[in-house]
C-alpha cells in the first residue's frame, strides 16, 4: 500500500504536492518523494514522513508546473532509502514514475529487461520494473513528436506484459503527466480538476481525501484498464486501453483508505458503518450483557458506531490515541510496532472499571495487537472484554500490495476462532462474514460485482495467482528481509524482521 499523486497546472505545483502527500500520509510512512519538471527534472526523496523529508530549501528548488509524488509503505523490495520513489529513467524524454500496488511477475519482467533490453535495475522494487516496462514500450512507439496515441499505445503494452495490481502516475519530461490503473482496478486511482481563471488544472491521486483541501473537485475514478494523459498545455486525454473488470481491494474500505474518501463511488465511512451494523446481528444472537461499545481507534470508530446503534448500547470512547505515533500496520518492523503500542493507546479507566465492554476493531491479522489491547482493558478494570472484528478471518496472503507474504504469519490461517479467542484473551470473539462486508460496500455502488478479497477467501481476481505463486512471493519477501537484516545492525534488523500487519 502506497499513496501516489500527480498535479498538472499553470503555476508551481510543489505546494499542492507537498500538502497532498501529507493528506495521503496514512497510506505510507516509510518514505516520501516528489519530482517536478520545468525544462529539467527536480527530485527530492528520502526515508521518513513527508514533513521530515521536505524542508523550505528543498521545496523552493522543486519548481515546475507539473510533478508527481509518492508516500511509501514497502511491500516489495525493502525499506532502503534507495527504493524511495519516484524512480527515474532518462530515455525516452526522461520519465519518472510512482506506483501503488504489486506486480506479481516482477521477477520475470526484470530478467526480460536485462536480457532483451540490456536494462540493469538498481533495486529490488517492482516499481522500477514497471517504470522500465513503460519506458521501453514508449520508446518502441518511435515518437518523433509525442502524441496521446503514443502514450496510450505504450500503456497497452504495460497492460499486456504486467500482471498484478498497479495504479501509477508518470511524468514525461517536457510533455505531460500520465496516470493508469490496472485492468482489474485493484488499487484506487482518482481524477480531479479545479478552475484557474478560464482554464483547468488537474490532479490524479490514490484518494480524493486530498482533493477538497487543495480546491480540486472529484471528476471520477480512473476506470480499470484506463489511461489518462495530461499534455504540456494541460489538455486532458483519456483512453480505455484494455477492457477492465472492476475488482477493487476490499481492504481499502476495511482499513486502508481515509474515512472521508469515496472510492469507486462508495463512501469509505458509510461502508464501515454498514460493516458494524452487519456485525451487530451476530452479537445480538449471543445474548451478552454489554455495558458499552468501545472502538479501537481510529478505523474502528464508524464500525463501532454502526454496531452500537443496532444493538442500542451506549457508544463510548475508551482509548486516547497519541496522534504522534504512526499507524502500527505500516511501521517498518514488528518490534517497533509492539513497542509503539505501549505509547499509542491510553485507556480511560472510568470507561472500563467494573464494566463489560465490547471492543470493535477493523481486523485481526497476527493477533499481537488485539492481545495487547485486551490486556490493557483488563488492567484498566474491565470485568468482561468481548472483541469484534469488522472483517472476516484473514486466512491467506495478499499479493497485490498489502504485506501479508506468508500464511504462517496469519493467526486465522492456522487457528480456529476459539483458539484465537483464547490467544488474545477475550471472553468472546466475533468476526464479520465475507457476504456482509461485500454487501456493505455494494450498497454504495451496485456496479461492483466482484472484489479483490483473496485474503479472506483464497480466491483472487487475477488468474496468475496460484498457491505456488503465493509461496514464491512469500519466499522472495522473506529472503529480502533476511538479506536486509544480515546487512544491518542488530537494532535495524530487529526493526525489519516482521514487516506485516499486526
Amino acid at each position: 500500500m502506497c499513496g501516489i499523486m500527480a498535479v498538472s497546472g499553470f503555476q508551481n505545483v510543489i505546494q499542492d504536492l507537498y500538502d497532498g502527500l501529507i493528506l495521503l500520509q496514512h497510506r505510507g510512512q516509510d518514505a516520501a518523494g516528489i519530482m517536478t519538471y520545468d525544462k529539467q527534472f527536480h527530485l527530492k526523496k528520502a526515508n521518513g514522513m513527508v514533513r521530515d523529508v521536505f524542508h523550505s530549501k528543498s521545496l523552493s528548488r522543486l519548481r515546475g508546473t507539473m510533478g508527481i509524488g509518492h508516500v511509501r509503505y514497502p511491500t516489495a523490495g525493502c525499506s532502503s532509502e534507495f527504493e524511495a520513489q519516484p524512480f527515474f529513467v532518462n530515455t525516452p524524454f526522461g520519465i519518472a514514475l510512482a506506483h501503488n500496488g504489486n506486480l506479481t511477475n516482477a521477477g520475470a519482467l526484470s530478467k526480460e529487461l536485462l536480457e532483451e533490453e540490456y536494462r540493469h535495475l538498481n533495486t529490488n522494487s517492482d516499481s522500477e520494473v514497471l517504470l522500465n516496462v513503460f519506458s521501453v514500450a514508449l520508446r518502441n512507439t518511435k515518437p518523433k513528436k509525442l502524441t496521446p496515441e503514443h502514450v496510450f499505445k505504450a500503456v497497452r503494452t504495460v497492460f499486456r506484459k504486467c500482471t498484478g495490481a498497479y495504479s501509477a502516475v508518470a511524468l514525461i519530461g517536457g510533455h505531460g503527466i500520465v496516470g493508469f490503473r490496472d485492468p482489474y482496478g485493484i488499487r484506487p486511482l482518482q481524477l480531479g480538476k479545479r478552475k484557474y481563471g478560464m482554464k483547468e488544472e488537474y490532479i490524479i491521486a490514490s484518494e480524493n481525501t486530498a482533493f477538497k483541501a487543495l480546491d480540486f473537485e472529484l471528476m471520477r475514478d480512473v476506470a480499470p484498464g484506463e489511461a489518462i494523459y495530461i499534455d504540456r498545455n494541460n489538455r486532458l486525454h483519456s483512453c480505455q486501453c484494455k477492457k477492465g473488470v472492476l475488482s477493487p481491494c476490499m481492504f481499502e474500505w476495511v482499513y486502508l483508505a481515509a474515512p472521508d474518501s469515496v472510492i469507486d463511488g462508495v463512501s469509505v465511512y458509510k461502508a464501515r458503518v454498514r460493516m458494524g451494523e452487519a456485525l451487530a446481528k451476530q452479537i445480538k444472537k449471543a445474548s451478552l450483557q454489554i455495558d458499552s461499545v468501545i472502538p479501537v481507534p481510529d478505523t474502528g470508530r464508524p464500525m463501532a458506531a454502526g454496531l452500537a446503534d443496532q444493538l442500542r448500547i451506549r457508544y463510548r470512547e475508551g482509548f486516547v490515541k497519541n496522534r504522534y505515533i504512526g499507524r502500527t500496520f505500516i511501521m517498518p518492523g514488528q518490534s517497533i510496532r509492539k513497542r509503539s503500542l505501549q505509547f499509542k493507546l491510553h485507556p480511560i479507566d472510568l470507561e472500563f472499571r467494573g464494566n463489560n465492554v465490547l471492543l470493535v476493531d477493523d481486523s485481526i491479522v497476527r493477533g499481537n495487537t488485539s492481545k495487547k489491547i485486551v490486556e490493557i482493558c483488563r488492567e484498566a478494570g474491565a470485568k468482561k472484554v468481548y472483541f469484534a472484528s469488522a472483517s472476516p478471518p484473514i486466512i491467506s496472503p495478499d499479493p497485490y500490495g498489502i504485506d501479508l507474504p506468508t500464511k504462517s504469519e496469519l493467526i486465522a490461517a492456522n487457528q480456529s476462532i476459539e483458539q484465537i479467542r483464547k490467544y488474545i484473551g477475550a471472553d468472546a470473539l466475533f468476526y464479520n462474514t465475507i457476504e456482509d462486508i461485500r454487501s456493505a460496500v455494494q450498497v454504495g455502488n451496485r456496479k461492483i460485482k466482484q472484489f479483490s478479497d483473496g485474503c479472506f477467501t483464497k480466491k483472487y481476481p487475477t488468474p496468475e495467482v496460484t498457491p505456488q505463486l503465493l509461496r514464491s512471493l512469500g519466499d522472495g519477501r522473506n529472503c529480502t528481509r533476511e538479506s536486509f537484516v544480515s546487512e544491518s545492525s542488530d537494532e535495524e534488523g530487529d526493526a525489519y524482521k516482521m514487516m506485516t500487519l499486526v
